[in-house]
């Protein structure tokens, strides 16, 4: 009966959108409004939560702690929202200060040199979509080539796995992607 529901919201949300256009094209499940209502039913393994926060950062700040596995979105009046993010694995953390220099929904993905000369088995590309390692957003950080995103792997958020990038759910990095702005100060400690 709940997928009943969930494919009939679908097919609502798809007709109410009219997405007809290129951005689109293909399966509409896969990248999209659709795809977007499709991941708020997904089940959160760290649940995003309203914390207490006594930093000095302004609102609208990021903070993401790499030993505690959590990224927190200052909000002002002594609170944050705090989100369960997976980091750099050993190796491949780091700290330091970075501004949000571009917002993606839906990126493509091109896997950097660095990450294809220990991997050569990785595509040189993949288009936007559920499948993407990049999830349904990605605030890019600075010229690094790391990156806040959404993963199409939730059951690594609270681990150590990535080549550097913080990884959030699709669910968490849309509720991010919204509330923070291109220029923002993103800082990372461990």
């Amino acid at each position: 009966m709940q997928t009943r529901r969930v494919l009939a919201a679908a097919a609502l949300a798809a007709a109410l959108t009219g997405s007809t256009g290129p951005a689109f094209a293909g399966n509409p499940f896969d990248s999209g409004p659709i795809a977007d209502f499709m991941n708020i039913f997904k089940e959160q393994a760290i649940p995003r939560e309203t914390v207490a926060w006594k930093g000095a950062e302004k609102p609208g700040t990021i903070v993401v702690s790499t030993s505690q596995r959590r990224l927190y979105y200052v909000l002002g009046g002594g609170q944050a929202v705090r989100y369960g993010v997976g980091v750099g694995r050993q190796g491949f953390s780091w700290s330091g200060e970075k501004r949000v220099t571009m917002k993606k929904e839906w990126p493509d993905w091109r896997p950097p040199s660095q990450m294809l000369a220990r991997r050569p088995d990785l595509p040189r590309f993949m288009a936007g979509g559920q499948d993407n390692p990049l999830g349904a957003r990605a605030l890019y950080l600075g010229s690094s080539l790391y990156r806040i995103h959404g993963s199409n792997e939730p059951e690594t958020m609270g681990a150590a796995v990535s080549s550097g990038c913080i990884r959030m759910t699709n669910k968490d990095v849309v509720d991010l992607y919204d509330r923070a702005k291109v220029g923002t100060r993103v800082v990372v400690r461990n």
